[in-house]
């Protein structure tokens, strides 16, 4: 794969980051931690150099996992993790959601991104991956109750304190990204986008690109239902967060299902899988730098990098956005509270 540069940072990735949101286990219904293993190392076998995760993933059991799993192999990688939601009720922290961990005990996820709490995290995080330095560190939500300006002093300290290299952020919007620039140099904003997902076009995009700043998306493949192995019989256990999301509820999963057929031809014609179609359509956007994409095994891993592969041409781009363009939620989807 070839490498892409991340904003205005030093910092080169592959198109493809290998996700370990579910690697975790919570709100995905569980974790292996053998599959942990296999699917982080078949990554970095099929040539991705990135992988991102964060603290809150598995309360800490992700970046343990990958931790573990990049032992003798860290000088090859980019390694991505996020600070900003805590677990432990520290003060000057807000509820975010309430959830419960993989062994089904009741826990609160607060926003944090005070200055002290920052260094708190960055610390933590450096122990569990057990590494020297993180490459790119991220805010993973916003918090509405601290300044801007004091969480990037935050990340300017921890940087010339050589524990970070590049400074990124997650879910904010082009104005709380305009504050932070106005602080601090951005390499990146990570916000959600799929075929099923496609708010940044509006704003975040066409922001981003015009400042330099790399965009990584998350949930390219909105969260499975896009590979088109999630059929109408599929059941979630309560423990999965999927059980709750607007597009797999019934009505809706069968309008994906259905969207999905119309464009098999292009999957065929590609000899790609109906998944690398969804994550291929998302690398080739204007402003977009990499898609984050999740594998819970070995063989998952392997199967996610063809999509780096994929050559649409504007005629299959603009086929697989006319197909999907009619596909509307009835409502948002929150994730503080999981309703829609």
């Amino acid at each position: 794969m070839k490498l892409r540069k991340l904003g205005n940072s030093d910092i080169e990735i592959t198109p493809i980051i290998m996700g370990t949101w579910a690697l975790g286990g919570w709100l995905w219904g569980g974790t292996e931690h053998n599959d942990a293993d296999k699917a982080i190392q078949a990554s970095i076998d099929a040539g991705i150099n990135c992988i991102d995760t964060a603290a809150v993933y598995g309360f800490g059991l992700s970046e343990e996992l990958v931790g573990k799993a990049i032992r003798g192999k860290r000088s090859k990688l980019i390694i991505a993790t996020k600070c900003g939601l805590v677990w432990d009720g520290r003060k000057e922290s807000t509820l975010f959601f309430e959830t419960r961990d993989n062994n089904g005990k009741p826990v609160q996820v607060n926003r944090c991104l005070r200055k002290k709490s920052i260094f708190r995290e960055c610390d933590e995080s450096l122990k569990r991956l057990d590494i020297d330095v993180i490459d790119l560190y991220q805010c993973h939500w916003p918090d509405p109750n601290t300044p801007i300006e004091e969480t990037v002093e935050a990340f300017m300290e921890l940087r010339g304190k050589g524990k970070i290299r590049a400074f990124g952020v997650s879910n904010f919007s082009v104005e709380q990204t305009k504050e932070w620039l106005k602080h601090g140099p951005l390499a990146s904003n990570q916000p959600k986008y799929s075929l099923l997902s496609r708010d940044i076009e509006n704003d975040i995009l066409p922001f981003c690109k015009e400042h330099n700043v790399g965009v990584i998306c998350y949930s390219p493949m909105e969260m499975g239902l896009l590979t088109g192995k999630i059929g109408m019989d599929k059941q979630f256990p309560d423990s999965d967060t999927r059980k709750n999301r607007p597009w797999f509820q019934p009505k809706k999963r069968r309008e994906v299902l259905d969207a999905l057929e119309k464009i098999k031809p292009i999957a065929t014609r590609n000899d790609a899988a109906l998944g690398d179609i969804a994550i291929a359509w998302v690398l080739h956007q204007p402003g977009v730098t990499a898609a984050i994409v999740g594998a819970r095994n070995g063989d998952q891993a392997k199967a996610n990098v063809q999509a780096a592969n994929v050559s649409l041409t504007d005629e299959d781009l603009i086929t697989i956005k006319t197909v999907f363009a009619p596909l509307k939620l009835d409502e948002p989807f929150d994730p503080a509270t999981a309703k829609r």
